[in-house]
Formats: C-alpha cells, sequence, structure tokens
C-alpha cells in the first residue's frame, strides 16, 4: 500500500496522494482517505472516518465519524470460507449516508439513496439496491443480495447467501442461518446457504429463519415465529414451527404505487 501523507490541501486529514476528492466535499479532524479512493462532489467525511484503498463514493454521501469504508476481509485461520484475492472496490451510490461506527467490506456494492445506520456491518459479497435501509447494529454477513427499498430494522442478523428481494421489511432481531449443520459433517458445504425472501414479504420481530427456505412474495411471518419450511405466497404464518393462519389481505400487498 503506498504511504499515506498528510495533504497540504487537508491539514487535518490524512489524504493519499493519487486519492480524488470532488468539489464541496468537508472532512472531518483525522480522515484517512488510502490511495486510489475517489470521493464525489459534495460528500461529508466525519471525524476519524476511514476510506480504504480503491473505495469509491458518489456525489452527497455522508459519513460519520469511525466509518470504516472497503476493509479488506481477514478470516480466521480455521476458517473454511476465504474470499476471493481480486475482490473489486467497495462502491457505494449517490446520496447514502453511512452511520457512526459502520464497517463495510470491500468487495460489496451499495445503491443510490441508502441508509446504514450505526455500527451496521456489511461484508464482502454483498449487493445492495437503492434506497435501502440496514438499520442500527444490523450484521450483513457475505454474499448477501438485497432488493430496492428493503428494510432492515435494528439488531437483525443476515446470514451469508441469504436473497433478500425488493420492498422486503426485516423487523428488529430477525435472525436467519445458513448451516442445518451447525459445522459439523462434510454434507454441509454442499447444503448451505441462507433463506430466499420474496418480493414484499414482512418478517417480524424476533422471527427464526432456518437455511434453504424461502419466504413467499407478500407473505408475512409473525413475531417470534421459528420457520423451517417454504412460506407460501401471500399467506400469514405464526408460531414454532411457523404454521400457515390466514392469507394476507390484498391491500396490504405493495402496489404499483410504491415502485
Amino acid at each position: 500500500m503506498k504511504e499515506i501523507k498528510r495533504n497540504p490541501d487537508w491539514t487535518d486529514a490524512f489524504v493519499a496522494p493519487d486519492a480524488v476528492i470532488g468539489d464541496g466535499c468537508t472532512l472531518g479532524f483525522g480522515v484517512v482517505i488510502e490511495a486510489g479512493a475517489w470521493i464525489g462532489p459534495g460528500c461529508a467525511l466525519g471525524h476519524h472516518a476511514v476510506i480504504h484503498a480503491g473505495t469509491r463514493l458518489g456525489a452527497g454521501c455522508h459519513v460519520q465519524a469511525h466509518a470504516v469504508l472497503g476493509r479488506l476481509p481477514r478470516p480466521a485461520v480455521t476458517s473454511t470460507v476465504h474470499p476471493p484475492a481480486d475482490l473489486s472496490p467497495l462502491v457505494i451510490g449517490d446520496g447514502t449516508s453511512i452511520g457512526a461506527g459502520a464497517v463495510v467490506y470491500t468487495g460489496t456494492s451499495i445503491g443510490s439513496q441508502c441508509l446504514l445506520g450505526d455500527h451496521a456491518f456489511v461484508r464482502e459479497g454483498c449487493q445492495i439496491g437503492d434506497r435501502v435501509i440496514i438499520g442500527t447494529h444490523v450484521t450483513v454477513e457475505n454474499e448477501v443480495s438485497i432488493g430496492r427499498d428493503s428494510k432492515l430494522q435494528t439488531g437483525a442478523y443476515i446470514a451469508a447467501w441469504t436473497t433478500i428481494e425488493e420492498h422486503c421489511f426485516i423487523a428488529p432481531c430477525v435472525v436467519t442461518s445458513n448451516d442445518n449443520f451447525m459445522g459439523r459433517s462434510e454434507a454441509r458445504f454442499a447444503q448451505r446457504g441462507g433463506p430466499t425472501i420474496r418480493r414484499g414479504a414482512r418478517v417480524g420481530a424476533n422471527v427464526t429463519l432456518l437455511p434453504n427456505i424461502e419466504v413467499g412474495a407478500e407473505a408475512f411471518v409473525a413475531a417470534g415465529s421459528v420457520v423451517t419450511r417454504d412460506v407460501p405466497p401471500g399467506k400469514l404464518v405464526m408460531g414454532s414451527p411457523a404454521r400457515v393462519v390466514r392469507a394476507v389481505p390484498p391491500e396490504e400487498y405493495v402496489n404499483a404505487g410504491d415502485e
């Protein structure tokens, strides 16, 4: 990595000589911007924010204090998942806001006008659409896809290889999982995979979703449920294990006016 020196144009920040900073940006005290980073016009970086090498921020992004963007993954020596060595740079779209202490790894793409809450955590290889909300203390593991206009509330845990389509609602403290063997047996490598949550589905507080299940479009999972099998589209389920109770009223569906 190239040496980072104090740039005379930013006396309270450390900016690599080849980093690009657009017009109208503001940098707080102790900001670090590494080699090859690109900061779009009108961005505001809070105190001690770290922008790692190659990261690209679109125009008008707000990054709060102590956020870390573009971090390289460093797995444990015992880890069975090893990220590729050639991960692409982190890309963040126009007008996105990153909360204080949030960490986003390299190899991920975040759309425009998104919001990541304070201490949100997003791993490598994720694809996040426009206008997505990832709340405070939400964890998004590697290789997750989140469609546009979806909302993940405080404290949700999104396991690796989970798919969340557009217009979904994930309530506080939802837990997803991706390994029925919990680290035992070679069979886990062929069968691991997170849940798939289809367009417009809603998942209530403290729900647990088991690996590889599918929550159908416009389905509703009641708070506290444990989902062990697929949820049919447009149905409300509850309980442990979750069972179909009734249909979701059509007036609650995502409609064309919400597009």
